[in-house]
């Protein structure tokens, strides 16, 4: 079984076996989950974006996520954005392109927020702002945030969702990671919580630093979380691996998850975790 496939919509899927489907059923009534493959309607689906059979987590930009997860948030470091330090071919296009569509300036939103009374410091990932990636600006953002949280005695939560580091910055995207986890780092030396929220997907460079690095690893139902894709392990390794291998069931079977949270459920936990290791303000 494939976890995860081209096409989302059964409609889609009609249209490329019968040319006049697109005619009969508009894109987007059907939707199909690419993990327990069960076909539904858009309307059966809730604000969470969740499979109604599995509870599979369907990618959602930032600010989706943002709606039902925080009472407040004021957003921070809007002005940062990235660069083209290797003048790579396209960059800046697909730059313009990703900020039209998400309105962000780059891969990650970042605010504080807060959850009743608790206030915290805030990170979404994107996964709709070319996946994910993980850019020099999109480090930069992670960074001050956690210096703020740290510096105003105060616990940060990260959601991740990331291809891996971004290819058209090359070595600069990759210094990102030791830069995030520095800044994890001395934040946890502060005796200050920090939450991370795997969600679908979760790879490269992202889960190789700071995904994997805060006090409490959690994770939403089936989210893919590892290194390498499928493919290329198994054209590493010339082994087929198992189909739940990189599932977030059969990484908090290994040990590297605390727990794995629906979505519906999130904000209350988050509020609870936050209550109880927060340092909070007077």
């Amino acid at each position: 079984m494939k976890l995860y496939e081209k096409s989302n919509t059964l409609s889609e899927r009609l249209v490329k076996t019968d040319p006049r489907a697109d005619e009969r059923v508009p894109d987007g009534i059907y939707r199909r989950c690419p993990i327990c493959q069960t076909v539904f309607t858009a309307q059966q689906m809730d604000e969470y974006q969740t499979c109604p059979n599995c509870g599979y987590g369907f990618r959602i930009s930032a600010q989706k996520r943002l709606g039902w997860l925080v009472d407040d948030f004021k957003p921070l470091f809007s002005d940062l954005k990235p660069a083209d330090p290797l003048k790579f071919p396209g960059y800046q296009e697909k730059l313009a392109k990703a900020q039209a569509a998400t309105g962000l300036n780059d891969s990650v939103l970042t605010g504080k927020a807060k959850i009743k009374e608790v206030e915290f410091n805030l990170a979404i990932m994107d996964p709709t702002f070319i996946m994910g990636s993980l850019g020099s600006t999109t480090g930069e953002k992670l960074t001050r945030l956690i210096e703020v949280a740290t510096q105003a005695n105060q616990p940060v939560v990260i959601f991740t969702a990331s291809g891996g580091a971004r290819m058209q910055e090359g070595i600069h995207s990759l210094m990102q990671m030791q830069k995030v986890s520095t800044a994890l780092a001395e934040h946890h030396q502060a005796g200050l919580l920090s939450i991370v929220v795997l969600t679908d997907p979760t790879t490269g460079g992202v889960t190789a630093s700071f995904a994997m690095q805060a006090d409490l690893t959690l994770a939403e139902p089936h989210a893919l979380v590892g290194f390498a894709g499928r493919r290329v392990i198994e054209q590493t390794t010339h082994e087929q691996i198992a189909h739940d291998l990189q599932q977030a069931e059969n990484v908090l079977r290994h040990g590297f998850i605390d727990q794995i949270i629906p979505r519906q459920a999130e904000k209350q936990t988050l509020h609870q975790l936050l209550r109880l290791g927060g340092r909070q303000n007077d």
